[in-house]
């Protein structure tokens, strides 16, 4: 979803950043040791989100929405795009680019600043409090409350849409195991093949904002 948009992938090869990879700035570690180095690595990617733009998946995606009782969309992607797009039952496992965290008190607030000028970022609870992004960093527990609201709109789901997932990335990856053992009607949206390819009901090889748009009229015809 976030690739279609113009946001480039911040693992692998193609998200070095100043020589660095993702997994070595995305971590409490990192931000620990070189909070202004991981600042500057979010402001970057804040700036190129920023200018980013909801495609026709996301357009999609809100008319189900609109059409289909108890809709939830379950994201690991932190760019907000869904929320732009108008979509509101949205499950962030994740976290959110444009939240900022305190370090002391947990504070939780949205931060449109860009790019964030004072590095470090401080909250005014103490002088020595400082913000960090509101995203999950590897070797962090997801967000309880979001899990379970994820867990439970799997475990209930009649139709569960897989959509742009490489589906290793655990424990994500194990609602869809879920969603299968609970009877959902699954079906894979995905230029590539999966891991769980072969269990799913049906695979559709192409891209979100191609394919989106087509299933949502089905469905809206037949709400």
């Amino acid at each position: 979803m976030s690739a279609e948009s113009g946001i480039p992938t911040f693992r692998g090869a193609s998200g070095l950043w100043k020589q660095f990879r993702a997994e070595e700035l995305a971590t409490p570690q990192a931000f620990a040791s070189r909070p202004n180095l991981v600042w500057e690595w979010y402001n970057w990617r804040r700036e190129l989100i920023g200018e980013a733009k909801p495609h026709a998946g996301h357009e999609a995606l809100l008319l189900m929405e609109k059409c289909i009782p108890h809709f939830t969309l379950v994201t690991q992607n932190v760019d907000g795009l869904d929320k732009q797009a108008g979509i509101q039952n949205v499950v962030k496992l994740h976290g959110d680019i444009w939240q900022t965290v305190c370090t002391r008190c947990g504070e939780r607030r949205e931060n449109r600043e860009v790019p964030i000028s004072a590095l470090p970022p401080h909250c005014q609870c103490h002088p020595d409090a400082l913000l960090r992004p509101g995203v999950v960093w590897f070797g962090e527990a997801l967000p309880a409350a979001e899990w379970d609201r994820a867990v439970e709109a799997v475990e209930n789901a009649e139709l569960l849409l897989v959509v742009g997932t490489s589906a290793v990335v655990y424990p994500a990856s194990s609602l869809i195991t879920i969603g299968i053992r609970n009877g959902a009607h699954t079906v894979e949206i995905n230029p590539q093949s999966t891991p769980l390819s072969h269990e799913m009901d049906l695979c559709l090889a192409g891209s979100a904002a191609e394919l989106l748009p087509a299933i949502a009229s089905a469905l809206e015809s037949d709400a």
